[in-house]
């Protein structure tokens, strides 16, 4: 039997979430609450039962989930924590994870998806939803072509690693004189890389450079 903790500040999908777990026979909602205050408040009391898992929003009113998770993780580390959100950014599911959670999952998920991930925590795994999985794994991939990209037009055009730094420099906007300080160089060595790169990207001047190299990806 698995002993949940359920935490979402609104009622209806509260509802909605309760009914689909306790169809299950190997589940058990021991308490709901609307807030993670009331959450933590429950496993502090002295009359809390044995908790395997809160499954939790992120947003809430008193403390968001995001804290709560961590609060669980410190006081109550045999607890797994299952993310149950609308929220589907990439800093915020890390941050999640960062703070302890042991999956996530967004509200659209699959009812099948939702029970399968609460049995693989329960038995000590971590788990992103598949929505989000091949989300992150298309943008992994789209990062790699583009630094093939890079590498690609960078081998064609004869472009260093130290001509694509004062490169970079040069898109934040700093002078000659502000590129040399901060990589050590003089600021005629600093000219020298701007004009080879000039003439090798075949750009009239520095305005053009940058628009060739964000055109190009080696500039973001």
């Amino acid at each position: 039997m698995i002993k949940i903790i359920l935490v979402e500040d609104h009622q209806l999908v509260r509802n909605g979430i309760k009914l689909l777990l306790e169809g299950q026979n190997y589940i058990n909602i021991i308490t709901e609450t609307g807030t993670g205050q009331e959450a933590l408040a429950y496993l502090r009391g002295e009359e809390a039962l044995a908790i395997d898992m809160v499954v939790t929003d992120l947003n809430m009113p008193d403390m968001d989930g995001w804290s709560l998770t961590k609060k669980i993780r410190k006081e109550f580390p045999d607890i797994k924590v299952l993310i149950l959100s609308a929220v589907d950014d990439s800093e915020s599911i890390k941050s999640a994870f960062n703070n302890g959670a042991h999956g996530y999952l967004l509200k659209n998920v699959e009812y099948n998806e939702l029970l399968s991930c609460i049995k693989f925590i329960h038995k000590g795994g971590k788990y992103l939803c598949q929505e989000l999985a091949f989300r992150f794994l298309d943008s992994s991939t789209e990062g790699r072509e583009l630094e093939k990209e890079r590498v690609f037009i960078m081998e064609e055009l004869d472009i260093s690693e130290r001509e694509l730094e004062v490169l970079k420099l040069i898109g934040e906007g700093l002078t000659n004189i502000e590129i040399a300080d901060r990589i050590f160089l003089s600021k005629r060595t600093v000219e020298g890389h701007r004009q080879s790169l000039i003439r090798k990207t075949n750009t009239q001047n520095t305005a053009s450079l940058v628009k060739f190299a964000v055109a190009n990806g080696l500039l973001d």
